[in-house]
């Protein structure tokens, strides 16, 4: 037997068959290196040679040493894997950062990816999902940055910028090519006309004419070896002057495309323990790739790691890598043919959370009294209490840009120059922009303008500040913030609101924590969670709810809690907590059910709603707490979500969970290092993930002499094979369903011990209206799962849209039975019919679910024409739904004696549709009449509702104000009058108290009350910090 195995294990490893496993010699060191390379199964050396041990003992076949496995690693790191570069910062920090454009390359040349990748912007008519459907793409990125060609059936490449003849003997010059309509390729493009003479044209600049790629006749280049170039008049020979197209020496005849990145930086603790260890990470995706595959660990991208230098300052090594491809393009071949192309780096966004994305733009954070990144809203106390400041804090203000924040920058390292401290923090408080990144510079600058007044007292201080200067201009670029100055990326603009921080530990976690600190009574906890644990979560995508976790760490919750809270409470809590409070949660869960939109049917009809929904939840705050709109500004960051998604698509595709999730590989990798070098061991071992990803998913890489290879049939077909793998690497094989198919993984029968033959009368479809569409002499069995065309999961009990076998109109039902005939592949379904009522709920605003004629009616429908699964909550409100049931409670699987409560449900069959659900939210309204749906203003006149908030404020302000004006009068009395007695008492002991002096750096002398400034002044200074 053990013979068996060895011989069973080392299959492939015959020295005849040394190439079925290139590029690793044996198929034992294939395996060993994928378990050494496991993102979220890390191996230590001490473990591994316990490993090669037993293999070894078990008398397996060519099992390496630890060193020739070792040995062999380091060889193919050299051959195909990442270059890990060294880098230092400008503050002289010293990190490693793997080579960002190598890694986008591996999806140009891995025949997984290649296929999915998107170069043009898209205009759908169909709906927007993808950041390509979104404005910044399509309306505002530069030009030249966007793929500059079109390449006709015939090969050739019709640039940009240059004059093409079209088919019908007119001339155009493309602007911008993009998709539109079913995918069909147009240019944005300038016409050309002929003046009066007819001998010269003029280009028709004012405004853009669509035209369609096909109707491309003739490129620049033909027409210039025809010389058939039209002449162009005076005003328009600039249009001529810029032809050809730069981009074509650079691509050098082959294909020339943009590939677009996002750019995730934060601190991450390297540790697994609560001891933090701040370590600031970069990490990166491929926008070029649809949302559904950047929502997987496999396309996230590790760049660069340090404890010493932060996020800006790594941008800063980024930043140079992408701007190389800029000139020098990466060449890499297709997959599929011998032809090569080239792809040019730039960044569309920066994600983060809210302090770092602060950090990013060089905004002051949070605490200013402008704090926010986007705008210029905010000021002091004393402004935002007033009428118009406080209805300002609901609206976007003037953008910031990262122009003028740029400029901003330079005007403080100017004031800098001038060694005088207050102006510059006064100006900074003023306008919200403070760089970190820049704020040593101008520390030193101070103290060094000090400096040289105190060597040289009588120099004038203009001689000074323009010597120092001097020293800015030489060091230019280095002195200032890398995001504020990367062509065609905003980084104000391009910091998206994201929805894990801003809304489920923003906004969620603010109306969680103000429910339960102070609207919901002591007493009436245990009702609440009662009525949370009985939530129907079929049809939410989320894992069952524990309400007693959730009320025993309800102050300890993380983000999928919150995501549950988000979608459940509301039908909980209308008896249990204030009017306010009660408005307020379904404002919060009609929010997030918008924003969680993947996919976007009629942009401007969502928008309108979103703003609804936003006004409803910020009117709301502050009818709660008004002073919530200065002191939180996540809030105020939801007013800037419409733009976020007319730039990007949905907002859910900016979301962070997924870096958030890549942590966890970025510790397990960090915990076997040696800390002595912690940016490079992990960098290392990181593109070491990468490289093998690439050669077990069958991409091609460059050898060490030039030549493209790609791993054998055997370690390209394992992968696929092998689910266990797929799992720990992080990917996921995207397959169409076929919708009810049966037999096949798409209809899951009964298990066989449970399984018997059914006759048609047996069945509860022979008892459904359309019962006498199937035979009564068929057999069937029953089926437990069936995928809907929306790819849900749906069983018995679930709630599901489907097609009416009657009249093809949409219907709504509850799955009783699912049903597959036995001698074929036909599965239906049989639906306890529901009808959708034509009125909201009045408590809850939602639409609801009666039964028909109120009796049970079932209707079945073939299983393809289940369109998708929704959830419903009972109407406990008006059934009377009670926590009159007890059960044993479960503690080790097991039934104590313990008995707890349940809320027993009562027979009346009446449901809400659940329109705070986020799962299939975009589907549900598009069925739904839209007058169920539509949000409606809580708010009428916002205006006249935030003055009377305005005016309660302004009253406490001032009477604040006046209470601290008393108290200072107060001091100011006591500190006289103390000072008085001292002089008496000096004089009447005729002794001279010294005060203590301290002896500064300049060797100038200052009293202790300089050194100490007062607490005013202290407060002055730090206001905006």
């Amino acid at each position: 037997m053990d013979e068996c195995h060895a011989q069973a294990f080392a299959e492939g490893d015959q020295p005849t068959d040394s190439k079925a496993w290139f590029p690793y010699p044996t198929k034992t060191m294939f395996l060993l290196d994928v378990l050494d390379n496991l993102p979220r199964l890390r191996i230590s050396d001490a473990l591994m040679r316990m490993f090669l041990w037993v293999l070894r003992e078990a008398g397996a076949a060519s099992v390496p040493s630890f060193k020739a496995l070792r040995k062999f690693q380091d060889n193919q790191r050299k051959e195909s894997g990442i270059n890990t570069v060294k880098c230092e910062s400008v503050q002289g920090n010293i990190f490693y950062m793997n080579d960002v454009p190598a890694l986008i390359a591996k999806d140009y040349a891995n025949p997984l990816t290649r296929p999915l990748m998107t170069f043009y912007p898209h205009n759908p008519s169909t709906g927007v999902s993808e950041v390509w459907h979104g404005g910044k793409l399509n309306n505002e990125t530069p030009l030249d940055q966007l793929c500059p060609h079109y390449i006709d059936e015939a090969g050739d490449f019709f640039y940009v910028n240059e004059i093409a003849e079209l088919r019908n003997g007119s001339f155009a010059i493309p602007k911008r090519w993009k998709m539109q309509d079913a995918n069909t390729l147009y240019a944005d493009s300038y016409t050309l006309h002929q003046v009066d003479c007819k001998a010269c044209y003029i280009v028709d600049d004012s405004a853009y004419t669509l035209i369609k790629a096909n109707d491309f006749k003739c490129n620049y280049l033909d027409l210039l070896e025809q010389r058939r170039v039209p002449a162009c008049h005076q005003s328009s020979q600039h249009h001529l002057s810029i032809m050809p197209n730069p981009l074509r020496e650079v691509a050098e005849g082959e294909p020339l495309y943009s590939s677009w990145i996002t750019v995730w930086g934060d601190d991450v603790s390297a540790n697994r323990t609560k001891a933090w260890n701040k370590h600031w990470n970069v990490y990166v995706t491929h926008d070029n790739l649809p949302r559904r595959l950047l929502q997987q660990e496999f396309h996230v991208h590790f760049a660069s790691t340090s404890p010493n230098a932060s996020v800006v300052e790594q941008f800063g090594a980024l930043k140079k890598m992408i701007e190389s491809t800029h000139k020098e393009p990466l060449r890499v071949p297709n997959p599929f043919s011998d032809n090569f192309c080239r792809f040019r780096l730039f960044v569309i966004d920066a994600d983060a959370d809210n302090p770092m994305q602060s950090e990013e733009c060089g905004h002051i954070g949070g605490n200013g009294n402008h704090d926010c990144r986007r705008c210029k809203r905010g000021g002091p106390e004393a402004l935002k209490v007033t009428a118009e400041g406080y209805h300002n804090l609901f609206e976007p203000q003037e953008a910031r840009t990262a122009r003028d924040t740029l400029a901003e920058v330079q005007a403080q390292v100017r004031m800098a120059c001038s060694g005088v401290a207050q102006p510059v923090k006064d100006r900074q408080s003023f306008t919200g922009v403070k760089d970190l990144y820049t704020q040593p510079w101008i520390d030193q600058l101070i103290a060094r303008a000090r400096q040289l007044k105190a060597e040289n007292p009588g120099r004038p201080e203009v001689e000074i500040s323009d010597e120092l200067m001097v020293w800015v201009i030489d060091h230019g670029n280095e002195i200032y913030n890398p995001f504020l100055q990367v062509e065609g990326f905003d980084i104000n603009r391009d910091t998206p609101v994201e929805v894990l921080h801003t809304i489920l530990l923003g906004v969620v976690k603010y109306s969680w924590h103000m429910m339960h600190s102070s609207a919901l009574q002591e007493k009436d906890y245990n009702t609440f969670f009662l009525r949370l644990q009985s939530s129907s979560v079929d049809g939410l995508s989320i894992p069952p709810i524990r309400a007693s976790y959730l009320q025993q760490y309800r102050n300890s919750l993380i983000g999928k809690q919150f995501k549950q809270i988000m979608q459940t409470t509301v039908f909980h809590i209308q008896d249990l907590v204030d009017e306010a409070h009660f408005k307020l949660w379904k404002a919060v869960g009609l929010l997030g059910a918008l924003l969680w939109y993947p996919e976007i049917a009629d942009l401007e009809e969502y928008l309108k709603d979103l703003r609804v929904a936003i006004a409803n939840v910020l009117d709301t705050f502050a009818s709660i707490d008004p002073a919530k709109m200065w002191k939180k500004i996540k809030l105020h960051l939801l007013e800037h979500i419409p733009d976020d998604i007319r730039r990007f698509g949905p907002i859910i595709g900016r979301s962070t969970e997924i870096f958030e999730c890549f942590n966890a590989i970025f510790r397990y990798c960090a915990i076997l290092t040696n800390r002595i070098s912690p940016s490079h061991d992990i960098a290392i071992q990181l593109a070491d993930q990468e490289a093998l990803k690439q050669r077990i998913t069958g991409g091609m890489w460059m050898t060490s002499d030039g030549r493209w290879v790609r791993a054998s049939e055997k370690v390209r077909r394992f992968l696929e094979t092998h689910k266990i793998l797929q799992n720990h690497l992080g990917w996921t094989v995207t397959k169409a369903n076929e919708t009810g198919m049966s037999p096949s993984f798409n209809t899951r029968p009964v298990a066989m011990k449970k399984r018997s033959d059914l006759k048609y009368n047996d069945t509860q479809a022979s008892r459904s209206l359309n019962s006498a569409a199937y035979s009564r002499e068929s057999v069937w069995i029953h089926g437990e799962t069936v995928i809907a065309a929306s790819e849900d999961v749906c069983r018995l009990g679930s709630w599901v849209f489907a097609k009416s076998p009657f009249d093809g109109s949409t219907m709504t039902g509850r799955i009783l039975e699912i049903l597959i005939e036995r001698n074929s592949c036909s599965t239906v379904v049989v639906l306890e019919q529901f009808e959708v009522g034509a009125e909201r709920h009045p408590t809850y605003d939602m639409p609801t679910l009666l039964q028909r004629h109120k009796e049970q009616t079932t209707v079945t429908v073939n299983a393809k024409d289940i369109h998708f699964i929704f959830n419903t909550q009972h109407d406990c409100l008006h059934a009377g739904c009670a926590a009159s049931g007890t059960r044993p409670h479960l503690q080790e699987r097991q039934e104590t004696q313990i008995q707890q409560r349940f809320i027993e449900h009562t027979a009346v069959e009446r449901y809400i549709i659940n329109m705070h659900a986020l799962h299939n939210a975009h589907l549900i309204r598009s069925v739904l009449p839209r007058e169920l749906t539509q949000p409606r203003s809580y708010v009428e006149d916002r205006r006249q509702a935030h003055d009377v908030l305005a005016a309660k404020l302004k009253t406490d302000y001032d009477a604040r104000q006046k209470k601290l004006e008393e108290n200072r009068e107060k001091r100011k009395k006591e500190n006289t009058s103390k000072k008085g007695k001292e002089k008496q008492q000096v004089r009447a002991t005729g002794e001279e108290q010294v005060r203590p002096q301290l002896l500064p750096a300049d060797d100038s002398v200052e009293t202790l009350d300089t050194v100490q400034p007062s607490k005013k002044r202290r407060r002055e200074e730090s206001s905006g910090d």
